[in-house]
């Protein structure tokens, strides 16, 4: 049995949170003046909620604390020209929808003291009582960033961005060319943001397709039972060593990708957590590839996700083999990941507009389902912790951070910043799972850095 751990001296001060004081703010606008125009969210932009996420790196040092900060607004001033979205605004259009404000209003930016604490002894895997405070809260604007030091002089640099406006894939594009800015290093090739190429085709014959069944307006959401208590949550950090990945890949049989058979098992241990339910298991898969396999979309900026699910039976999936589980998983990622479902999905899409549509996944339901409790997990492979290096080396640890308001848990691995295959999974969770979780033989244990 695997037990949770925590980081060696892990409370500050004597207190179970870490004391974050802000010593300043200021708001980087774009190095060069930009034309305030405005720029459509697409449709598959428009499937997404109001929803912010996070993500954090920590450095081991940074040298002079002023002068990091300021070169990281210098940097970010640069990249600013060319990612000119992130320092605007999502207002409302004439029907209601949102859409993107290119006003070059800027980019919230904080810098904050932990002061009396060492980044060695932050519990980064109970983020409630330490990635909230080193995270920055959006309050205006599409990004914001907050820069906290250490006293032994070590940094988090923390970011904030409104999933609307892109997903994590281009954000990760963005990451890298702020860090390359800061290094003075050549620029990479510059984002896209070229709404033709996942523009509807038709807006008819959308009923029925996959689309249809992955999808839903707001409108006909069923509202939930009176009696319902809110949804409870807690978040946590954990570190999958590379050998437990790897066994776990070969459990779930031939042909399986790591994320099939980590999703494969984490839908059988919301068996165990939630024996009298349903449980509903979403993947977020990404488009890029299948709508332009000739790589147009490579430096696409903006969301080109779909969310496909399964619902079975806690009893059944108990009984179930984990290879029967990953094959289910497999079955009906594969079916979503088509050029032609998401060009569907474009338009089913454009056939509701204006209304609002939500992903099935994250209701916890399906076509004649009861209801189920029900988990997302978005794969966070992608993230370029190495390529993160402002100047002071590569990221110690780094994690996104996604602590959202839904009812439906949310896992996200990625790699972990010590490299060797070893993943690093945030975990939004009912506590029932958690607690399944840290009794589970394949090994999720805090990080440390």
């Amino acid at each position: 049995m695997v037990q949770y751990l925590e980081t060696t001296g892990a409370k500050c001060d004597g207190s179970d949170e870490i004391e974050v004081t802000a010593t300043f703010a200021r708001t980087v606008a774009p190095a060069l003046p930009l034309q305030e125009h405005s720029l459509p969210l697409s449709n598959l932009d428009l499937i997404l909620p109001p929803i912010d996420v996070g993500v954090f790196f920590c450095y081991a040092a940074t040298g002079d604390g002023a002068a990091a900060a300021s070169t990281l607004k210098a940097a970010l001033a640069k990249v600013l020209v060319t990612y000119y979205p992130l320092a605007g605004e999502v207002v409302a259009n004439a029907a209601g929808e949102p859409e993107l404000l290119c006003s070059g209003r800027g980019v919230d930016f904080a810098e904050a003291a932990a002061d009396g604490v060492e980044l060695r002894d932050v519990r980064l895997g109970l983020p409630d009582e330490s990635v909230e405070k080193l995270v920055p809260k959006k309050k205006a604007g599409v990004m914001s960033v907050q820069v906290t030091k250490f006293k032994c002089g070590s940094a988090v640099v923390g970011c904030t961005f409104d999933h609307r406006v892109c997903d994590a894939y281009s954000f990760n594009m963005f990451l890298v060319a702020w860090a390359a800015a800061a290094r003075g290093a050549p620029a990479p090739p510059s984002p896209s943001f070229n709404r033709s190429l996942l523009a509807p085709r038709s807006v008819s014959c959308t009923a029925g397709t996959l689309a249809d069944r992955l999808f839903i307006p707001v409108s006909c959401v069923p509202p939930p039972p009176p009696t319902a208590e809110p949804p409870t949550a807690v978040n946590r950090i954990y570190h999958v060593a590379a050998a437990d990945v790897a066994a776990l890949q070969a459990s779930a049989g031939p042909g399986r990708t790591k994320l099939e058979s980590f999703t494969a098992l984490l839908w059988r241990l919301y068996a165990r957590a939630f024996p009298a339910h349903s449980c509903s298991m979403g993947v977020v898969v990404d488009g890029r590839a299948r709508v332009s396999p000739d790589g147009a979309m490579k430096p696409y900026f903006g969301n080109v996700l779909t969310i496909p699910y399964g619902v079975i039976g806690a009893g059944k999936l108990s009984g179930m083999a984990l290879a029967d589980v990953a094959e289910d998983v497999h079955r009906w990622v594969a079916e979503a990941a088509t050029g032609e479902h998401f060009e569907e999905l474009v338009d089913w899409v454009e056939a509701q507009r204006p209304e609002p549509t939500v992903a099935r996944a994250y209701l916890g339901v399906g076509d004649g389902e009861d209801a189920a409790v029900a988990c997302v997990v978005s794969s966070g492979m992608r993230l370029p912790v190495a390529e993160v290096d402002f100047g002071w080396g590569v990221p110690a640890f780094a994690s996104y951070h996604f602590p959202w308001p839904g009812g439906a848990g949310y896992v996200m691995p990625m790699p972990s910043a010590r490299g060797g295959g070893d993943w690093v999974v945030y975990v939004h969770a009912a506590p029932e799972l958690v607690r399944i979780m840290e009794e589970e033989p394949t090994v999720f244990r805090a990080p440390e850095m």
